[in-house]
């Protein structure tokens, strides 16, 4: 079985379904499994939803309303006059989400924003199954919160894996074309619980585990995966071929590759991941399975902005020794600071971070009671895998770097934005 998996971006409107209608016919549809994402900025609509929902904002009304007209213009677009199964359906998902609004106790914001947020997967899935069954491609619609059972984090919730596996191999008809939502699960009380970060890659390669496919393809509007970002380097190249130890490096270093817990299943059971363009199907893309590394090999560019350099030394001249990194990181960690590299020498400790949730104020404020404490704002991490003479002089020229670091296969400099 093969799982293709569409994001929000490719089905933001009536064109971007057809284009995916296209795809279908182009590179075939049985024993395939789509999972869908939000349609476009569904899902920002949703969190203002949510957002003007627990503030009680007099805006919630109309909030919801362009929700509803947004996706009534697609399916006007879709169906013409045809409307009145497809209605039905999505009526009925306004319905559920119009009850929780009115009946929830609950003041959990992650709890409320996993019952909320789910709408838009179940609405684009909703609208795209109907219209292939409407363009004659048959389709068994699937609830993904009855498949994948999870814990109750909400907004990053754990997948029970024997149990999801139970469900999905029981229910999904492997011979037909199949069609469920990226991002959401459920917990043992049947809640609406979500997968956090990339979620719907993730979901992809869930299904592909439990039913032992053949391959995931995720499809964009890019021809692969490339060795920089364009809109940022200069005569990036497309990769043919990544190793998934190489996807999974790239990633943790702020590559917009495939996020790791999406790999690791693929990767157990040596499942080929294909990303792919929608406006050109049947070119091949970017291969990431076992095997080389880098097809071509290449140096690969990736650039992480705002980022927060911290230096620290010591007040008395004294070593930074074991215990007082582990303070440092103990820190680093209660004010939820992401590191991206780090340096040490005898009487001094510098770490660049991302501050995602503003807490460096009153990070400083615990550092400088034992340290001395110099902050460097808004600086940028450039890294480079695969570095060589050309690729060091290129990402060095006309910027002030504050920080360099060379390992084997990695260079990462620090530079003034």
């Amino acid at each position: 079985m093969r799982i293709f998996k569409f994001g929000g971006a490719s089905v933001k409107d009536a064109a971007g379904v057809n284009n995916v209608l296209s795809v279908l016919e182009k590179v075939g549809y049985k024993n395939t499994l789509l999972v869908i994402s939000a349609m476009g900025k569904s899902t920002n609509a949703l969190e203002l939803i949510i957002k003007n929902y627990l503030e009680k904002s007099d805006d919630l009304a109309s909030n919801i309303q362009e929700l509803k007209d947004y996706h009534g213009q697609i399916i006007s677009d879709l169906f013409g006059e045809n409307q009145d199964q497809v209605n039905v359906a999505v009526n009925e998902l306004y319905q559920d989400l119009e009850f929780f609004l009115g009946h929830n106790k609950s003041p959990d914001y992650s709890y409320v924003y996993d019952q909320i947020i789910g709408c838009g997967e179940l609405l684009s899935t909703t609208i795209i199954s109907h219209y292939l069954n409407y363009k004659g491609l048959s389709n068994n619609w699937l609830d993904v919160r009855g498949l994948i059972k999870t814990d109750s984090t909400y907004r990053d919730a754990a997948v029970d894996w024997e149990q999801t596996q139970q469900n999905i191999v029981a229910t999904v008809d492997q011979k037909v074309l199949n069609i469920t939502q990226g991002f959401l699960g459920s917990d043992a009380n049947n809640f609406t619980t979500s997968l956090g970060r990339e979620g719907s890659d993730y979901t992809a390669a869930i299904f592909a585990y439990c039913l032992d496919a053949e391959s995931v393809s995720i499809w964009k509007d890019v021809p692969g995966v490339m060795n920089a970002d364009p809109r940022v380097f200069d005569n990036a190249i497309l990769l043919n071929q990544i190793s998934y130890r190489e996807a999974i490096e790239l990633a943790f270093y702020g590559a917009s590759v495939i996020h790791p817990k999406t790999l690791q299943p693929l990767q157990r059971k040596e499942i080929p991941l294909y990303v792919k363009s929608f406006v050109n199907p049947e070119l091949p893309g970017t291969s990431v399975s076992k095997g080389a590394d880098l097809e071509p090999f290449h140096p690969c560019f990736i650039l992480k902005r705002n980022q927060l350099l911290i230096s620290l030394s010591s007040n008395d001249f004294s070593f930074i020794v074991e215990d007082n990194i582990s303070e440092i990181f103990a820190l680093l960690h209660k004010y939820k600071m992401k590191v991206s590299l780090i340096q040490n020498s005898a009487i001094s400790f510098s770490v660049c971070v991302e501050d995602k949730y503003g807490n460096k104020d009153r990070l400083y404020k615990e550092l400088e009671a034992k340290f001395a404490v110099t902050f460097n704002e808004d600086v940028s991490l450039y890294t480079v895998r695969h570095y060589n003479q050309e690729a060091t002089e290129r990402i060095q020229a006309q910027k002030t770097v504050l920080l360099k670091q060379f390992t084997r296969d990695t260079l990462q400099i620090v530079a003034k934005a």
